[in-house]
């Protein structure tokens, strides 16, 4: 059928819109206006009616159900070459590593004095330093506080007008509320009005770059492009309580949190969203580790930290050091 399939889509989308009692309701209403309009009851042989209704429903479940399985088919193709995509970078990614290793650089006599001289000096002042703090009170909140500005440098400087996430990873903003996991958004944009609204009363207008919300004949709540794209096909929206309208956001980009819905809106800190909150239950066990790495990554490099790969070689390095203490590592430069 095609484009002829979707022709009424449009006009049936508001009158199901209209519907609040649901599927059932709107059933109802189109039975009711054959009833009352047409001969469809009275105008064939015995039966004719439920036969006609029967073979429709029979072909529209077949249709249905074909596409479901589409649907999964195409999901669990995509998750699988999702898999396979992962598991080959991190291949290799571990082939390069083993490829690399550490390099050892041999220094001339000079430069090895002087090495040594610096680390001389920088032992003593850290044994004097030891000594002075233990004669001391130690402000270690103070400490700590400046030990992590001083880290953070120009990032914290980027990040101290940000808002801080509210506890479902969002921002409550005064004409609206939303909140996110790795994979969707939600937005909740109450109306203060003195009537339940329906339907027909709003502008929900949801595309894969942008998004419109309002109540008709007044300026939007929320218009404009949004900070990334969205699945259109698996995004919603629906009316609670006759006060709020809720916005559901598919997002096609599972590896990122949003700092903001709309380019216009203020921005949220990313760096303090909480992933236990966030689902992470919902991916799979390949894209779960490569999230949770990337997570604390950036809470290391927040606290001027070593990330989980500079860690790794840090430790490879130590090994090599122990496995081989004939050697004088006093001369050498690693990079």
């Amino acid at each position: 059928m095609g484009d002829d399939e979707e022709k009424y889509d449009g006009m049936l989308l508001v009158m199901a819109q209209q519907h609040e009692g649901g599927i059932q309701e709107l059933v109802n209403t189109f039975f009711s206006f054959l009833r009352r309009k047409t001969d469809f009851f009275t105008g064939g042989e015995a039966g004719a009616a439920e036969k006609l209704v029967k073979e429709a429903l029979a072909h529209h479940s077949q249709l249905a159900l074909k596409s479901h399985r589409e649907k999964q088919t195409k999901q669990e193709k995509e998750k699988k070459e999702k898999v396979e995509r992962a598991a080959k970078l991190a291949e290799e990614n571990k082939k390069k590593k083993n490829e690399e290793g550490p390099k050892i650089q041999e220094l001339t006599e000079e430069e090895a004095e002087k090495l040594q001289s610096e680390l001389d000096k920088k032992k003593k002042d850290e044994e004097k330093k030891k000594t002075e703090t233990s004669n001391a009170e130690k402000p270690s909140d103070k400490v700590e506080k400046e030990k992590g500005t001083d880290s953070d440098g120009e990032e914290d400087e980027k990040d101290k007008d940000k808002l801080k996430p509210n506890a479902e990873n969002g921002a409550d903003l005064p004409n609206y509320r939303w909140t996110q996991s790795l994979s969707e958004v939600d937005l909740a944009v109450p109306f203060d009005v003195k009537f339940r609204i329906k339907g027909r009363d709003v502008v929900v207008d949801i595309q894969r770059c942008s998004i419109k919300v309002g109540l008709k004949g007044h300026p939007p709540v929320i218009e404009g492009e949004l900070y990334n794209e969205v699945k259109v096909e698996e995004s919603s929206w629906l009316i609670d309580d006759g006060k709020i309208v809720t916005v559901h956001l598919e997002k096609i980009n599972k590896m990122e949190w949003w700092s903001k819905i709309v380019t216009t809106d203020p921005e949220i800190n990313t760096k303090k969203v909480c992933p236990e909150n966030s689902k992470l239950s919902d991916l799979d066990g390949e894209t779960r580790g490569m999230v949770e790495k990337m997570m604390y990554d950036q809470r290391q490099k927040s606290m001027g930290l070593p990330t989980s790969e500079e860690q790794k070689k840090q430790d490879i390095l130590k090994k090599f050091m122990s496995q081989h203490p004939e050697m004088d590592f006093s001369k050498a430069k690693f990079s």
